[in-house]
């Protein structure tokens, strides 16, 4: 087992056991002991659809020696083909959520030569390349957003559906949880997210009436927070044909996990480490997200500022980015027929110049 410290992650690489052991392959993940090697799964092809799979592996195309990031491995689902298409080739597999790079590993053990995984943020790509000792890499995919497992395993508070405790962290290591939002955050704090990332149109009300809960006594399940939700909207907003806590509980979650920002930072900082004719490709599924991207990739592509009659360029400004489509790229009727949560997903594809 080849074991990998680096300062502020967790770092390891997936290597092949006898083949006696049941699921192949053991990892350690910043321990001395192994991870939990239980492997009590179904087959990798039946526990997660990755959204607009061929699109994306398609649009980053990978070359054979090339070197590769996946900032979000989640179940492993884009990193599997690209590692396929790999023969001399690597791929840097980074995830927030350490049960995502725990079956990922599992997931990606045929590839095990060839896959490096990373227990961090995708935000801190550029810097976890410079841990490695890799100065630029031939093409980067984030798909962002909650994965399936995520929101399909109760205990982790994601859902709306099913009552568990308030938590909604990614990462089981962070000290923001669901619950201290819902329970500490000021007034104001709370309305402004669930208007801001929500984009609840009645954000005031909800807000007034988690307050008025929580004065009475502090809120702890996710249920019981649907309950107080319910009760804050009108009779109309209850037969809408979307459950009335989905925008409220899509805010908290990101403002728990800081996702608007870490998609802020990486758009500043992971397009710096492709190499000239690299791609970037990112899946956002909100137009909050689409935004960030859409918003990131444009100022690196046109973001002179000097006037229109200006002969030359004063301003300083150098393209780093090209788009490859102008539009983006959205999944199939049949994907959706097949994954109905890819619905809103959209792919951005640029190049670096």
């Amino acid at each position: 087992l080849l074991f990998l410290r680096i300062p502020g992650h967790a770092v390891y690489d997936v290597q092949p056991e006898h083949a006696g052991r049941r699921g192949g392959y053991a990892f350690a993940a910043g321990r001395n002991e192994p991870m939990n090697s239980d492997t009590s799964m179904p087959s990798p092809e039946s526990v997660h659809i990755s959204v607009l799979l061929n699109e994306a592996v398609d649009a980053l195309a990978p070359k054979a020696g090339g070197r590769y990031l996946d900032g979000t491995v989640g179940m492993g689902g884009h990193s599997y083909q690209i590692a396929s298409r790999l023969t001399t080739g690597r791929l840097i597999c980074i995830d927030r959520d350490e049960t995502a790079i725990e079956r990922a590993g599992k997931r990606l053990a045929p590839f095990a030569d060839k896959i490096t995984l990373v227990h961090g943020n995708f935000c801190d790509a550029a810097q976890i390349l410079d841990s490695l000792n890799i100065p630029e890499v031939d093409g980067m995919l984030f798909d962002l957003g909650v994965s399936s497992p995520q929101l399909d395993e109760t205990w982790r508070g994601f859902s709306y559906m099913h009552d568990a405790p308030l938590d909604m962290r990614m990462d089981s290591e962070d000290s923001l949880s669901a619950y201290d939002v819902v329970n500490t955050w000021t007034e104001d704090m709370l309305n402004r997210i669930l208007w801001d990332y929500g984009e609840e149109r009645y954000a005031r009300r909800i807000t007034n009436a988690i307050l008025a809960a929580r004065a009475t006594k502090p809120i702890e399940s996710t249920l019981e927070l649907v309950d107080i939700i319910k009760s804050a909207m009108p009779a109309a907003a209850l037969r809408e044909k979307q459950h009335p806590a989905k925008r409220t509980f899509q805010a908290i979650r990101i403002a728990v996990n800081d996702e608007l920002g870490a998609i802020s930072t990486m758009m500043e900082t992971a397009p710096d480490k492709l190499r000239v004719g690299g791609r970037l490709c990112v899946i956002s599924f909100h137009s909050l997200e689409d935004r960030i991207v859409k918003t990131a990739i444009a100022a690196r592509e046109n973001g002179c500022t000097c006037p229109r009659e200006a002969p030359v360029c004063t301003c300083g400004f150098v393209q780093t980015l090209k788009s490859v489509k102008r539009k983006p790229i959205l999944p199939s009727e049949e994907e959706i027929k097949t994954n109905p949560r890819s619905r809103s997903a959209k792919l951005r594809v640029a190049e670096r110049v």
